[in-house]
């Protein structure tokens, strides 16, 4: 789960795509509902699991790939060179830190890849896993500190959840909206974590 490390290349004439806010859940009501159609059950097994079989971060735009789209995305005042994000400011929902250092900042998978193994992804190929991985449709990649997303490592929210409280109504919308859309199953223990987040919304 934790980022790829940032890369500075000298690629120039990279078109990064236009800002544009991460996408987010419909409403509280709706994620309840999405809550309660997922699969109930227990992890799965580690076997076989490799981060290579969630091929990432894929090129995005001319060069781009996924990790810079993230971090302009999520970024403000943000410098380029070429297609590489090299500055800005983010503001670490989990942890409400202010990074200016893109060194700084993981992208996080709202996910990790590894509860995604465990949790159904073991079935997929590896076309659907980097579909998974690179996924920008649906609130799974998020700009974040690198402390908080390697505190966070694989684990589901019955586990760990972010130190910024107010951040825990959105962190299971989101969670729950990635594991609806991907057809995931949760643990009975995550389902109740899920549950109990949701009540602060």
């Amino acid at each position: 789960m934790i980022a790829a490390v940032l890369v500075v290349a000298g690629a120039t004439g990279c078109a990064v795509p236009d800002d544009q806010p991460p996408p987010r859940p419909a409403s509280t009501t709706d994620t309840s509902a999405q809550l309660d159609q997922l699969t109930v059950a227990t992890a799965g097994s580690m076997r076989g699991y490799s981060r290579e079989h969630f091929p990432h971060w894929r090129n995005a735009g001319k060069n781009c790939d996924v990790r810079d789209t993230v971090l302009q995305r999520d970024g403000t005042d943000i410098k380029l060179s070429g297609c590489n994000v090299v500055g800005g400011r983010w503001s670490s929902r989990y942890d409400k830190r202010t990074l200016a250092d893109p060194a700084d900042v993981d992208i996080d998978h709202m996910v990790p890849l590894a509860n995604a193994w465990r949790s159904g992804a073991d079935d997929w190929d590896d076309d659907k896993r980097g579909e998974f991985a690179n996924d920008l449709d649906r609130p799974q990649l998020v700009a974040v500190s690198a402390t908080s997303n390697r505190a966070k490592g694989d684990q589901d929210p019955s586990q760990w959840k972010p130190p910024n409280r107010d951040d825990w109504c959105q962190y299971a919308r989101d969670w729950i909206a990635v594991k609806h859309y991907w057809r995931l199953s949760v643990t009975a223990a995550e389902k109740a974590a899920l549950g109990d987040m949701l009540g602060s919304c």
